[in-house]
């Protein structure tokens, strides 16, 4: 078992409950508040990790930390972009900019950044059990 997995694929798992986003009346939202699909798709992606890390496999696990920075970025232009065209009834292009960027980025994407790295930084293990040669 990879403990530096386990690790990251637990702050991932945290970082997703923690807020993501600041909506002006609604609060902050983490990843089933922005969408619950996306939500879905990324503590599968966390599972994964965790299962990867369990059963030492070092490939898988850093394929989920870089799905997950991926997926976290898509995140992020899926926000932008939905706050943009979200606002989109009106005319005047200075007050869409003025509305949408009332929307607020948390510090909640650092911690999911921190987990995928920590998983993307998993190294193979030189000697992995001592083997009794029975001598």
């Amino acid at each position: 078992m990879k403990i530096q997995g386990v690790i990251g694929a637990v702050i991932m798992a945290a970082g997703g409950l923690c807020p993501l986003v600041h909506v002006p009346v609604m609060g902050n939202w983490n990843y089933f508040g922005i969408d619950p699909v996306m939500g879905g798709i990324f503590y599968l992606i966390v599972v994964l990790a965790l299962r990867s890390a369990v059963y030492d496999r070092v490939g898988m696990s850093r394929f989920c930390g870089w799905a997950a920075i991926v997926f976290m970025l898509l995140t992020l232009a899926a926000v932008w972009f939905k706050s943009h065209d979200y606002f989109s009834f009106i005319h005047f292009k200075s007050l869409i900019n003025l509305a949408s960027g009332m929307v607020k980025y948390k510090w909640g994407w650092f911690v999911i950044l921190a987990g995928a790295l920590a998983l993307i930084t998993v190294k193979k293990t030189s000697i992995p059990y001592a083997v009794n040669t029975g001598s």
